[in-house]
Order: C-alpha cells, then sequence, then structure tokens
C-alpha cells in the first residue's frame, strides 16, 4: 500500500530557526551561572529570570519546567553534533545533579520531567555516569510518592498534605518513563510495577466514557478507592483540558511502548480521536476543548505540540498502515499550522512558540511562550525531520 503524501513542511527552516533561538538564549541564561528562564514568556516572547519559589532565589533551578530548556540544548546536539549545546547540556547536569543531592524542591510527580530531560538524555547520548546517577536517584525519590493501596504516585505536595494526599493528575503519565529507564538499568520490578499499576489507574478512571479526560483525579489513600475526578487548570471539573488530553495521547502511547499493555495504546486512540475531532479550523487547539471558532477564548499552542508528538510517537508503534498514515497525516497538519501562524516575530525572540496558555483560570500564563511548548516543537520537528529519531523518553 502507497502511504499518502505528506504534508509539505520546510523542515529544516524551521529547525534553524530554533537551533538560532536555542543559541541565543544560551546567551541570555549561561548555564555554567545555574540560571534557568522562567516557566512562561512575560512580553509573549521573551522570558524573564525565573521567579523565586520555595525558598529557590531567582533564577534558581525550582519547579517542574527547568528542565524542558536542556532538554532542547540535547536535541540540538542530537541534530548538530556541536559542541556548545554539549557544554550547555552539560552544565545543566550538574545543577539538576546538586539539586537532587541537596534534596531541592523533590516534593512532585514532575521529577519525571525533570530528570528524564536533563539527566537521562546525557545518559543515552554520552553515557555520562553521572546523569545515570542522578537519574536514580530521582527515580528513587519518586517511588516515594507511590501510595498503596490506591496504586497511584500522589502529584503534588508532601505526602502528609490532606489537600493533596491521593490525587493524581493526567501529566502524570508523562513521568512514569523515568520509572521505566530505571528499571531498564537496575532490574528492580519495584519501578515496573509502579508504571503498570499507575498507568492503568489512569485509564480506568481519568478517561470518561465519552473519551474525554479529567485532569486531576482523587484516591482514598488508605482503602484505594476510587473517588472522583476534578480540575485544576480545565474550564469545569466535566470539561477536557486541552494539555490534559494531550498528555493523554502521548503519555498512554509511552507506556504502552514500555509495559506492551495494548489497553494504554487503545487509551492513547481514545485521546488521540477525541482531541482531533474537536479542533478548530487551522487545527490548533484552544485551551479547552469545549471551546472552538468564534469563542474568543485563547489558543494552547503547547497543546498542540504535545499532541503532535503523540500522534507521531502513535505512527512509529503501530508501524506501516492505515492508522500509522492518520496519526502522522494528522501530526503534519497541526505541526504545519504551528510553523507558519504560532511563531514569534522578534528577532531576538527566546521562545519559539507563542500563544501557549499555562493556567487560563488563574490568568497565569495566557497567550506566552512556555518552556514545554517550546521543547515538545522541537521534539516534534525532530521526529518530522527523521521518524528513526528518538527522544529521551
Amino acid at each position: 500500500m502507497t502511504s499518502p503524501s505528506r504534508v509539505s513542511i520546510d523542515i529544516d527552516a524551521a529547525i534553524a530557526t530554533v537551533l538560532d533561538t536555542v543559541r541565543r538564549t544560551i546567551i541570555a541564561f549561561p548555564p555554567a551561572e545555574g540560571v534557568f528562564p522562567d516557566d512562561t514568556t512575560n512580553d509573549g516572547e521573551h522570558y524573564p529570570l525565573r521567579h523565586a519559589e520555595n525558598g529557590i532565589p531567582v533564577g534558581g533551578n525550582g519547579g517542574w519546567t527547568t528542565s524542558f530548556w536542556p532538554g532542547m540544548e540535547w536535541i540540538a546536539y542530537q541534530l548538530t553534533g556541536d559542541e556548545e549545546f554539549k557544554t550547555a547540556g552539560l552544565a545543566h547536569l550538574a545543577d539538576f545533579a546538586r539539586r537532587v543531592d541537596a534534596e531541592e524542591d523533590l516534593e512532585t510527580h514532575d521529577l519525571g520531567f525533570l530528570y528524564t530531560l536533563a539527566a537521562v538524555a546525557p545518559y543515552r547520548l554520552l553515557g555520562d555516569e553521572e546523569g545515570r546517577r542522578a537519574a536514580l536517584s530521582a527515580a528513587n525519590h519518586l517511588m516515594n510518592r507511590f501510595l498503596e493501596p490506591a496504586g497511584i504516585i500522589q502529584a503534588w505536595g508532601t505526602l502528609s498534605d490532606p489537600e493533596q494526599r491521593g490525587r493524581t493528575i493526567i501529566d502524570s503519565l508523562m513521568n512514569l518513563p523515568l520509572l521505566s529507564w530505571a528499571y531498564e538499568q537496575t532490574g528492580e520490578e519495584r519501578f515496573a510495577d509502579a508504571v503498570r499499576r499507575h498507568a492503568t489507574q489512569l485509564r480506568v478512571n481519568i478517561i470518561r466514557e465519552d473519551d474525554t479526560t479529567f485532569h486531576t483525579f482523587h484516591w482514598d489513600p488508605v482503602t484505594g478507592d476510587a473517588l472522583r475526578g476534578t480540575t485544576a487548570q480545565g474550564a469545569a471539573d466535566d470539561s477536557c483540558w486541552a494539555r490534559g488530553q494531550a498528555w493523554g495521547i502521548y503519555g498512554f502511547a509511552l507506556n504502552h511502548r514500555a509495559t506492551g499493555d495494548a489497553e494504554l495504546l487503545d487509551a492513547a486512540w481514545r485521546c488521540a480521536d477525541y482531541f482531533l475531532a474537536h479542533l478548530p479550523e487551522d487545527k490548533v487547539a484552544y485551551w479547552d476543548l469545549v471551546f472552538t471558532d468564534g469563542s474568543g477564548e485563547p489558543r494552547d499552542t503547547s497543546s498542540a505540540a504535545i499532541a503532535v508528538c503523540g500522534l507521531y510517537e502513535l505512527a512509529d508503534i503501530e508501524g506501516p498502515g492505515e492508522r500509522a498514515d492518520r496519526a502522522t497525516a494528522a501530526a503534519d497538519e497541526i505541526l504545519a499550522s504551528l510553523i507558519e501562524k504560532y511563531r514569534p516575530v522578534s528577532p531576538d525572540a527566546h521562545t519559539v512558540l507563542t500563544q501557549s496558555v499555562y493556567n487560563k483560570r488563574n490568568d497565569h500564563g495566557v497567550e506566552e511562550g512556555s518552556l514545554w511548548g517550546d521543547y515538545f516543537f522541537f521534539e516534534a520537528l525532530a521526529r518530522h525531520a527523521d521518524s528513526a529519531w528518538r527522544p529521551a523518553w
């Protein structure tokens, strides 16, 4: 069977623009000085220094998004072999190793995001033993958040926090690859068991019958009973937060790859089919999928970029055939729209993708560039350029 022709994208030009931006941002936020950009831009195109939070000073390595910046450096190094990107990535690795050793701001499931991109990546690419050590330490910290008998990893807060106890979020699917990698490295079944159980709990409980997803879900930490779904960032508890649905596409696909569980692959497709069926004309999602053209609501380009990566992952898993062609065609169409309509215009911009939404409910990071949006856009470009290319996940 002949594969359908693909959407025309000048992928080399798009990647060259991102590489220029990464080089420029390395100068603006020198990795050797241990300074990081904030979660989002503050003028649509330029990042300020990271805000102070949880005892971490301005510019310091705190929160959940700092690894997306070295993640881009490692993609840049993979694509070019340029030592500038390797040097920057290793300087960031040193700071992430320091962070986990000092146990700074580790009370989060986002250790998976943080240490897969900042520490597993250089280990995979270079065999860097400091990366391996830091990533395994982070994986062990993440396992401390695994709650019996619910079989889930708590998302936020200390394990004694009554508000957060027993709560997880759909984003957590993207944190599990750190544990799958730790299982590959150590053979310790506890890592693989946590991945299987947590992913299954989300498949069963966080996807609704109509294939939409809850942002968050709560379990009784004592009995393990599933309690209720809610949202922290969607339009309503029963709406479909676009970034969460995109996490579902990519996260269930990655965890199917790790476990071989066919039901997780089905879950990824359920999330994907709903996401694609509820896109506006230009294929770039509004921040919640209840909104469409004419709503006056902002887009969330980061959701689109994450979904593109998830669709390319699905195409790779499926291999040649109708489903792979369908996933690839949809991903190409979204990516082409991002390239054409949602890139910055300033020649000194720090971001590579505009009009992301962090938290519309709190009016935070609305219609700004975001570190995660930038990272997944770059990953999507790398995947489009070479279907054999693999990310750190």
